[in-house]
């Protein structure tokens, strides 16, 4: 059993970290403050080829696994950016990985590089407002027009759809009624966010100001046959490729962001004195702290283990899923104690432990909510009847 990084993983830590202290804690206050998206931070990451860590060679990618993509994205969550900067590359990692799969060689040739280059930008339009978690409830309908399809319907909670050119969209090609599950008759498209014909509205939310959230409103989009990816019908199983990976992922990210806040709080502990002597000389500061490091640490061991499960093509499932649970539990954790820690300068910006714990709550929310992944634990795993 092999716990130490490889040197290729050393090399990705150090050189992620490099890329990551270029933009510090001023930086990402401004753009948490402004509500600006981070250009110059995705520039950077796109330039250091790191967008496509995970894609092939042939098209500029670096052909890594996942275990490698999350060290990458353990560091940048770490880094004074925490969720904010781990956000605006988030989907390049696991979004296109159905096209990588099931996509056909033209369509690989056509979309993969620009996204690889950071070219290109783009957004992932599954969840819908009256269907949540239960994606075979979606409406939005794509119905064929000629060689192509029109789009008409809604997605909810679309990261960086205000910047983004494209759109991976899951959509209702089939009527559900006909369908022999409800899961059939969902199809795939990875088309152009065209303006026209979308209705793009930011949505105001507790934190993570500077990656957008929107309401997304389709109106007859068009879109080509040859954006469709894969067969008709068959999007939803397409999509179930990449969410072991982004479970992983995000676990992975919501340990850097509690590891980002456990630093800050140990050192406030260390030079903060009161009644003649620093606060991290009291128990009742030190041992929550000590929990808080040994919480994050069993849940990056997690993630770990789902991603080299993952790597060497073994099930993952319930790996992936404990490890996005232990991440975000153990990261909203390390995020709230620093906070406390730091009392009531806590609740003060400028000393950034307040936007982490802000941000830390999408790793507890999304993609999936803690209590469908104890539903998920207690059903696959352990055997007990479906709850719901």
């Amino acid at each position: 059993m092999q716990f130490a990084m490889t040197e290729e993983q050393h090399s990705i830590r150090e050189s992620v970290d490099r890329v990551c202290a270029e933009f510090d804690d001023d930086y990402w206050y401004e753009r948490d403050r402004t509500a600006t998206y981070p250009e110059e931070f995705h520039g950077a990451m796109a330039a250091g080829g790191w967008l496509g860590i995970a894609m092939p060679e042939e098209y500029g990618g670096a052909a890594l696994g996942v275990t490698e993509a999350m060290v990458m994205m353990h560091a940048v969550a770490r880094s004074s950016g925490g969720m904010s900067a781990a956000s605006a590359i988030h989907i390049n990692i696991f979004g296109p990985h159905p096209i990588v799969v099931f996509g056909n060689e033209e369509q690989r040739q056509r979309w993969l590089p620009d996204l690889v280059q950071g070219k290109v930008k783009t957004c992932f339009g599954v969840t819908e407002p009256d269907a949540g978690l239960n994606t075979s409830q979606i409406k939005t309908k794509a119905e064929k027009n000629g060689n192509g399809y029109v789009v008409n319907g809604k997605k909810l909670w679309t990261t960086t759809a205000q910047e983004a050119d494209k759109v991976m969209l899951l959509a209702r090609t089939t009527p559900r009624e006909a369908v022999k599950k409800p899961t059939d008759g969902l199809t795939l498209f990875y088309t152009d966010l065209d303006r026209k014909y979308c209705d793009v509205r930011e949505i105001p939310k507790m934190g993570r100001a500077a990656v957008d959230s929107n309401e997304v409103f389709f109106d007859g989009l068009p879109v080509p046959l040859e954006d469709r990816v894969g067969e008709e019908g068959e999007g939803f199983k397409y999509i179930l490729h990449s969410l072991n990976p982004e479970r992983i992922l995000i676990g992975a990210e919501a340990v850097g962001l509690g590891q980002n806040a456990l630093a800050r709080a140990v050192e406030y502990a260390k030079t903060r004195v009161v009644f003649d002597r620093p606060i991290g000389q009291n128990q009742s500061i030190q041992h929550p702290l000590a929990e808080n490091w040994m919480e994050l640490e069993a849940a990056y061991l997690m993630a770990s283990k789902a991603a080299w499960l993952y790597d060497h093509g073994e099930a993952c499932g319930a790996e992936s899923n404990a490890a996005k649970y232990m991440g975000g539990e153990a990261g909203f954790k390390a995020c709230t104690q620093a906070v406390m820690t730091h009392g009531g300068m806590g609740y003060a910006k400028e000393y950034h432990v307040e936007r982490l714990m802000r941000e830390v709550m999408i790793a507890r929310i999304a993609p999936v909510s803690p209590q469908m992944i104890l539903n998920h634990i207690a059903e696959k795993t352990l055997g007990l009847p479906r709850s719901y």
